[in-house]
């Protein structure tokens, strides 16, 4: 087995460790959720727009997901092919939810040049080193981090953008139909599927502080 790899025996999580994560990320969950109701309730001129909590809290997920990955592979050195995977993911959609900024600083479309700097060298390093991803993947596959990962990903990507859409509310709301409610209903939901993806990290973090351990062990 690499020495990179997970080991191949469980190291179970503790009761105690259990509920207080749990109820940290309920927590967490909560304080979104309570910030995105002030924001409509008291921020009536930038409610769900770029200058609002929700935009601003997305980014904040993503970019903590994006140092924990970071802090995963260069300082723990576990799974660095599928932590660098991850990255790729995250942190082109932490640039991707820049792009208002980006276009109004930079160029109109100068995420999609970013994201592609990202994506592609990443991409080639993981088909260069294929089999040992395969090997670190079928350790990480199974545990609680990839199934929230996932969660988080479909949330974000799939559910969003189907329940966020115009015609959706444009049927839910007829002639009371007013852009707002498709952007609230599509930022939130996409910002509870960030939520998932950073838990989904942290617990990739703490998965690997217990690989280390169980390695040097």
């Amino acid at each position: 087995m690499p020495q990179d790899a997970p080991p191949g025996h469980p190291w179970p999580i503790g009761f105690r460790a259990t509920c207080v994560r749990a109820t940290l990320y309920i927590l967490l969950i909560a304080a979104l959720a309570q910030g995105a109701y002030y924001e409509a309730l008291y921020f009536h001129e930038v409610r769900f727009s770029e200058h609002g909590f929700t935009e601003l809290a997305q980014s904040a997920l993503l970019a903590t997901a994006s140092a924990l990955l970071l802090y995963t592979r260069q300082v723990l050195r576990v799974m660095p092919n599928v932590t660098l995977l991850i990255f790729a993911f995250v942190f082109s959609s932490l640039i991707r939810e820049q792009d208002y900024w980006l276009d109004l600083w930079v160029a109109d479309h100068t995420w999609k040049v970013l994201v592609t700097l990202v994506i592609v060298p990443i991409l080639y390093w993981i088909i260069r080193e294929r089999q040992r991803f395969v090997e670190e993947f079928a350790g990480y596959a199974n545990s609680f981090s990839f199934g929230l990962f996932a969660a988080g990903v479909l949330t974000t990507y799939v559910f969003s953008r189907l329940y966020g859409r115009s015609v959706f509310w444009e049927a839910v709301l007829q002639e009371h139909y007013v852009r707002t409610f498709k952007d609230a209903a599509e930022e939130v939901v996409e910002l509870l599927g960030y939520a998932l993806i950073l838990i989904a990290v942290i617990e990739l973090t703490l998965l690997a502080r217990r690989w280390r351990s169980a390695r040097s062990d």
